[in-house]
């Protein structure tokens, strides 16, 4: 891919010396040269060219000055490099240049080695730029998908070194279900789907990071979300108790006649989990998660609690019953349980 260069100078020779001077690198396609007369006709030219990385500008020029260019320069892109070429060499003129964010200052008479030497060193410096504005960009990407706990931990020397290791945590994991909703993305357009789902996330999330949790996972309609540290089970019913008032609020969807208002069945347990990389390291496909039977459990307390129920083990109750009202629901026989499992329902 060639290099974008513009060229700004009122003398026209100039113009025909770069064409010259550079025609090989033109040919191979390295070099793509343009050419403005004056600082404001550079300026339309880089919007109209936003892929332009390098201005070889004049100081001495008619309607806009390069000095004045240069300060200008940074509303209109943001990336590219300027360098000054001009016959006008003080000292005053370079650090004025230099203060105003010339990258470099080339002489006239122009030395055309001297030049292309220039003009490499800033493709170089552009592409630093580019390369670390990529990386800013991916960071923050990364953020939207994964906790802060891994982002921190990948940030490590020994991240390699360490990848498939694990811990064993004190932890409470929350599993949240958009109930019926199955039902209804069946009767409506799957871009209305899409949307309403991410609604409905969103403001879930935004309950669960309130009270210092974070989402592991989205499972369809589905949240798993992990609390850890200081009253973790504590702060995991606020949330919890939190995204029931808030989907409670929406408005009643209406697809093809059927109505649809939205609700949330809530499984919640505490207990040890193990903490760490799981998947294919071969393949490169790694999810940092919380696997065991405490997570297994949530989830089955998930799928039994009715729509806008909380549901938690007896083992949690135990560990809250002073903190909040619950209900004594029962009895009921989970999935690879062999014997029978109370539960109880958070009510406030």
């Amino acid at each position: 891919m060639s290099t974008k260069i513009l060229v700004v100078d009122d003398e026209a020779d100039l113009e025909l010396l770069i064409k010259q001077k550079f025609r090989r690198k033109i040919r191979e396609g390295v070099y793509e040269f343009m050419f403005a007369g004056n600082g404001k006709e550079a300026l339309t030219k880089i919007d109209e060219n936003p892929d332009i990385e390098i201005v070889l500008c004049d100081i001495n020029m008619p309607i806009m000055d390069g000095l004045t260019l240069l300060a200008k320069i940074p509303e209109h892109n943001t990336i590219l490099k300027a360098v000054v070429v001009s016959a006008y060499g003080d000292m005053n003129n370079i650090r004025t240049a230099m203060n105003r964010g010339a990258f470099d200052f080339v002489m006239k008479p122009v030395d055309f080695s001297d030049l292309e030497i220039t003009i490499e060193k800033t493709i170089r410096q552009v592409e630093q730029v580019r390369e670390t504005i990529q990386a800013i960009q991916e960071n923050n990407i990364l953020k939207m998908y994964v906790d802060e706990t891994v982002i921190n931990f990948m940030a490590r020397p020994e991240f390699e070194n360490t990848l498939m290791a694990s811990e064993t945590v004190e932890a409470t994991v929350v599993f949240f279900d958009i109930c019926g909703f199955t039902a209804i993305s069946e009767k409506m357009p799957a871009v209305q789907v899409v949307n309403l789902l991410n609604t409905y996330f969103d403001q879930m999330v935004k309950e669960i990071i309130a009270q210092g949790g974070y989402v592991d996972k989205f499972m369809g309609d589905a949240v798993m979300a992990v609390f850890r540290g200081s009253h973790h089970i504590d702060r995991a019913i606020d949330a919890a108790l939190a995204v029931r008032q808030q989907i409670q609020t929406n408005q009643q969807e209406e697809s093809e006649g059927v109505l649809f208002q939205p609700s949330v069945s809530t499984g919640i347990n505490t207990g040890e989990m193990v903490s760490g990389n799981i998947g294919s390291i071969s393949l490169k496909r790694l999810d940092y998660t919380v696997i065991g039977d405490t997570v297994n459990v949530a989830q089955r307390l998930q799928a039994i609690a009715k729509p806008n129920q909380i549901v938690i083990s007896e083992q949690t109750y135990e560990r809250i019953k002073e903190s909040f009202q619950c209900e004594r629901v029962g009895d009921v026989n989970l999935k690879n349980k062999s014997n029978a499992v109370t539960i109880y329902e958070v009510l406030a």
